[in-house]
């Protein structure tokens, strides 16, 4: 590094090089999806709040995920809509930081979160009659505390081996929020040893997680299977397909992003790939469970109808 350069103390997100009028057009569409998504997590947040019904462990879990979502969404999405109506608005070295941080606390956290709910799953389905054993409020607790508790060690892991790196220009990050590997890219020193980090926390509550959760689906599959009525079974498989798409959703995206190997261009492609991951997952997470679970809809038509009569 030489002797007359500066470090940077701000950085541009250069977002999606496209022209105005199609930024324009992406800033209507993707506010639309930021509101769904709020919304639709608001309202599931509330269902569960409101329906003495919900007031088990399965919908816990699926309390802390929608609030996962939302963070998801407002720690990146807010960012990029800026970005969209005026391309050349900086993000301070702090702020990106902690977006930096935010963002791989919740990726994290909701890794842990879907691990927590198939182990729910499991015993809901293998193990019914020692449920309340296995999976009551204190099981539930300990689970939903440690999976946030974890996701931000993991987090401040990463960002402890950022922040001591030197930037001293450029200061352009190619993607529309502060993604770690972009913001790597951008450091005048080596980081090896952060790439390396970021390689093998993606293994470690990626991998690890969906092995466990093939495994713990694998004996749901079995004990469905044994279930002589047809009903039975159509019940059973129920209750797991919603968690079931978006595993898929999740971890698919994610895997593919930080494990699988590249092809093309690989920035572009993560930036399309954390797109989907950041805004539409979290807007289709609360249509998945609400379309799909019978009482989730129960709740909803409950509320509705209060409110007519009212």
């Amino acid at each position: 590094m030489g002797g007359n350069q500066t470090l940077v103390t701000e950085f541009l997100l250069l977002g999606f090089p496209l022209s105005p009028r199609t930024q324009m057009l992406l800033f209507g569409l993707f506010s639309l999806f930021y509101a769904f998504t709020l919304l639709g997590n608001g309202v599931i947040l509330g269902l569960i709040w409101l329906d003495s019904r919900l007031h088990t462990p399965m919908y816990s879990f699926l309390s802390h995920l929608a609030i996962v979502d939302m963070s998801y969404a407002c720690n990146t999405v807010p960012q990029m809509l800026v970005n969209l109506l005026s391309p050349a608005t900086p993000i301070s070295f702090a702020g990106c930081m902690t977006q930096t941080f935010l963002f791989l606390t919740f990726a994290h956290t909701e890794c842990l979160l879907l691990v927590a709910m198939s182990y729910d799953r499991y015993v809901a389905i293998c193990h019914p009659l020692r449920y309340s054993v296995l999976v009551n409020w204190r099981v539930c607790t300990t689970l939903a505390v440690t999976s946030w508790t974890l996701g931000a060690l993991l987090a401040l892991v990463h960002t402890v081996l950022l922040l001591p790196l030197p930037f001293c220009g450029p200061q352009k990050v190619n993607h529309f929020f502060c993604e770690i590997l972009a913001v790597l890219k951008l450091a005048c020193a080596d980081t090896h040893t952060n790439e390396t980090m970021v390689l093998a926390g993606a293994v470690s509550v990626l991998v690890g997680p969906v092995s466990s959760i093939v495994i713990s689906y694998i004996q749901i599959l079995r004990a469905i299977l044994k279930i002589q009525s047809g009903e039975g079974r159509r019940k059973a498989f129920s209750t797991c397909s919603s968690h079931l798409c978006v595993v898929g959703l999740f971890y698919g995206t994610a895997i593919i992003m930080y494990v699988g190997p590249p092809h093309g261009d690989p920035m572009e492609q993560k930036k399309y790939l954390l797109l989907f991951h950041s805004l539409f997952n979290p807007m289709l997470n609360p249509l998945i469970y609400s379309l799909r679970n019978r009482d989730v809809k129960a709740a909803l038509k409950k509320v509705l109808e209060k409110e007519r009569t009212s």
